[in-house]
């Protein structure tokens, strides 16, 4: 029906508005923006936990080294008490405890029961000795602990008692609250038990154990879903002594992940203006790319293909120049895409093989052992027009088949059951086909098999390799035996040094091209190259461009 979009029209019109520089601009900078914002996550995250782990490793050293400090007046008191030999309460023994609560600071009341009765530096009313008859929370061969921090939080209450013997000692929570300063959120744990049991000194009770690795080793920091850990290295066989503090929240990341929005912004804007001028370009050049055809700034050129073992040349590569009027050059690298993005690519062909057969008709027809071989691109792989337009030419021109080869990418060939069918036709015409660029693709040995190729042209960048890189130097000696294998012909590219070429006829490669050989020429040089400077017809005059 009249107006009715088709699904492959609102294809069109979707692809055509990508395609505008603008639009592919701002796609460029969300997908790079989306994009480096995904790789930022991890990273702010990895920063913050090792940010972690070493405000753990210095804050939970010092606060831990403090309360063993604390612990160990604790003992040293204690065992002051029971070097002196009273063993009976007296005002001696009052003074005797006064002294050793002066001498320790943190000691806060010293303690002497005689059985019956019970002494202590401060009077009864002052004192911080737990309910008699209340069992230890720690007892070890020496030494036995009491801690009452979690369940009494009054600053004036026993924090810790230590007992020996009929000694003991304590410290209020307020002398444990000035010597360590507990970050917000954390517990100072007690662990003991062989690592099975955690009694708080100060914060809150954690759950125990934190993670199914523990213990650690000494020293170590450990990381579970919502707190951090650490173990203070010790010798004493009583107890731990462990810093739990909670893992860092969403502000924090989101805070250093603030840091690094104003980088990725910029950084994004910075590929979308990239993308936005490289979109401009590329539609500048395809839109020069049609004047150029009509102004007549594309010329050919033609690489020899030489035999190796006699260094006779066999044929030629076309390949398509772009100069300008100017004298400017413009590398098919740039243009040859853009040709192939836009359609054009498909006019630059049939500009190659026409003028190639205007060019060097009379010398194939002269030379039938000669053929040139034409690149094609995908979009001509995949259409038979390129059969009809080369049967075309040649019906005109009077040259056989077998002496047009075609050239053929692994990359280029999109849909390879397709492509299979396209070659064949043009093999069944009489052509050569040729796979340009092994190696680079995604070629195999099974896939091979299945094409319908006659050659395979081994890439320039294995050939560059030969003797010097050990990892790739390989590469083209394996290509060789695959295509040997299949029955194929070998031509090598890219050919600079006399040491390649006797390597790769070593190796059984029978052809190559290279500026060993000779650099692209234009058609009247190609032409005396092949007849010695023998005219073989009237000079033309972009011969000599």
């Amino acid at each position: 029906m009249p107006g009715r979009r088709t699904p492959r029209t609102f294809i069109k019109r979707v692809r055509n508005r990508l395609y505008r520089p603008w639009s592919l601009a701002i796609v460029a900078t969300l997908l790079s923006a989306s994009f480096l914002l995904a790789l930022s996550v991890p990273v702010v995250m990895q920063q913050v936990h090792q940010r972690e782990r070493e405000r753990m490793s210095v804050d939970g050293e010092r606060l831990l080294e403090r309360l063993e400090q604390l612990f160990t007046q604790l003992r040293r008191g204690l065992d002051d008490l029971n070097k002196q030999p009273l063993r009976e309460c007296s005002p001696l023994m009052t003074s005797q405890l006064q002294k050793t609560s002066f001498k320790y600071r943190f000691i806060y009341e010293a303690i002497f029961y005689d059985g019956t009765q019970v002494c202590s530096n401060w009077p009864a009313n002052l004192s911080l000795t737990p309910s008699p008859g209340r069992e230890p929370d720690i007892k070890g061969p020496v030494y036995r602990y009491w801690l009452n921090t979690a369940e009494q939080p009054d600053d004036n209450l026993a924090g810790l008692m230590l007992g020996r013997g009929d000694f003991e000692v304590t410290t209020s929570r307020g002398h444990l609250s000035d010597a360590v300063d507990l970050p917000p959120g954390g517990s100072l744990l007690v662990v003991v038990d062989d690592d099975q049991r955690a009694l708080p000194v100060l914060g809150q009770a954690q759950d125990w154990p934190p993670s199914p690795g523990w213990p650690p080793s000494d020293g170590e920091v450990v990381v579970t879903d919502y707190r951090v850990l650490y173990r203070l290295p010790t010798d004493n066989s009583d107890y731990q002594l462990v810093l739990s503090m909670p893992r860092a929240d969403t502000s924090q990341y989101l805070s250093q992940l603030g840091w690094m929005l104003p980088g990725i912004l910029l950084i994004a804007l910075c590929l979308g203006a990239l993308a936005l001028h490289m979109a401009r370009q590329r539609q500048s050049l395809g839109g020069e790319l049609q004047g150029a055809l009509r102004r007549g700034e594309f010329t050919v050129h033609y690489q020899p293909i030489v035999d190796l073992n006699t260094r006779q040349c066999v044929g030629a590569e076309a390949l398509i120049r772009w100069r300008h009027a100017d004298g400017t050059m413009t590398s098919p690298e740039l243009f040859i895409p853009v040709a192939e993005s836009t359609g054009q690519i498909r006019q630059l062909t049939d500009f190659v093989l026409q003028r190639t057969l205007e060019q060097l008709g009379p010398l194939l027809r002269a030379n039938p052992q000669l053929y040139v071989s034409i690149n094609l691109s995908a979009c001509d792989v995949m259409v038979p027009r390129i059969g009809k337009v080369v049967a075309r030419l040649l019906a005109l021109h009077d040259v056989a088949p077998r002496q047009i080869a075609f050239e053929v990418t692994e990359r280029g060939m999109v849909d390879v059951e397709i492509a299979k069918l396209k070659l064949q036709a043009l093999r069944d015409e009489g052509h050569r086909i040729l796979i340009d660029d092994f190696g680079t693709g995604y070629s195999s040995l099974a896939y091979l098999q299945t094409l319908p190729v006659d050659c395979l042209k081994i890439d320039k960048a294995f050939i560059d390799a030969l003797g010097y890189d050990a990892a790739s130097s390989g590469v083209a000696p394996h290509i060789i035996r695959m295509a040997h294998a299949l029955n194929l012909t070998v031509i090598a590219e890219g050919i600079e040094h006399e040491y390649q070429a006797q390597l790769l006829r070593s190796e059984g490669v029978s052809y190559g091209q290279g500026w060993l050989f000779d650099k692209p020429l234009n058609a009247h040089q190609f032409r005396e190259r092949i007849t010695g400077g023998r005219r073989q017809g009237p000079r033309r005059a972009e011969d000599q461009v």
